[in-house]
């Protein structure tokens, strides 16, 4: 069983991923949804889930037009059903829901960690970002659901940086750290502006080819379904 799952599961079902961070401007919108197109071209059939009041997800998914991944949004109202939400998108096949979730305490977090195999939190190398991840480290720790945390360094300095290698060695200490370090890169931005993941918009380019490589790692945390 892999790292992460859910005993008593049968395989094949849909798993789950959440991203999720109490601060702004860390990325978490902009790597799901990259993450969500990753998934999709590596064979998964996708659903991403906005829960997130903002709305970002849901529109970055109204510029595709309807391409897959499947991008739904939930409403505040509708968090509490969020489990049979999530059945009815497995019982239409997909095999992989990503949830882009509030960056509050509130929005259903509690409801989609419990629900999640792995969730993903992103985090700037600064000190403020750090401050911020805590609160959803420990609301997962006094869950019991600590092992399905991994930390994301996102939107780093390019290399070498000694503040990245730094922040690395900090998180380490906290929790799993997901890999690789994703680079901050204009693509990732003019991807979400234009309704792409970045192994779209620059397919060749080194953001995608960390993003493909971040996603092979979540792969491998939360097995294949």
């Amino acid at each position: 069983m892999a790292t992460g799952s859910h005993p008593g599961r049968p395989p094949g079902r849909m798993r789950i991923v959440a991203l999720a961070v109490q601060k702004g401007g860390t990325g978490k919108t902009t790597l799901a949804a990259s993450l969500a197109v990753a998934a999709a071209e590596a064979g998964e059939r996708v659903c991403a889930l906005d829960l997130d009041p903002q709305g970002s997800l849901a529109g970055w998914g109204a510029l595709r037009g309807g391409l897959d991944p499947l991008v739904d949004r939930i409403q505040p109202w509708e968090t509490g059903q969020l489990a049979e939400i999530l059945e009815q998108h497995a019982a239409q096949g997909r095999t992989l829901a990503l949830l882009d979730t509030a960056g509050t305490a509130a929005g259903g977090l509690g409801l989609a960690f419990k629900l999640a195999d792995l969730v993903l939190i992103p985090i700037r190398p600064s000190r403020l970002d750090l401050m911020a991840a805590q609160p959803t480290i420990l609301s997962m720790a006094r869950q019991g659901l600590r092992e399905r945390v991994a930390l994301v360094l996102n939107q780093c300095p390019p290399p070498p940086s000694p503040r990245t290698g730094l922040y690395a060695q900090q998180l380490r200490a906290l929790g799993v750290l997901a890999e690789p370090a994703l680079v901050q890169r204009v693509d990732h931005q003019d991807a979400l502006a234009l309704g792409r993941g970045v192994t779209e918009q620059a397919p060749g380019g080194p953001a995608a080819e960390e993003l493909r490589a971040l996603w092979a790692w979540v792969t491998r945390r939360i097995g294949r379904g």
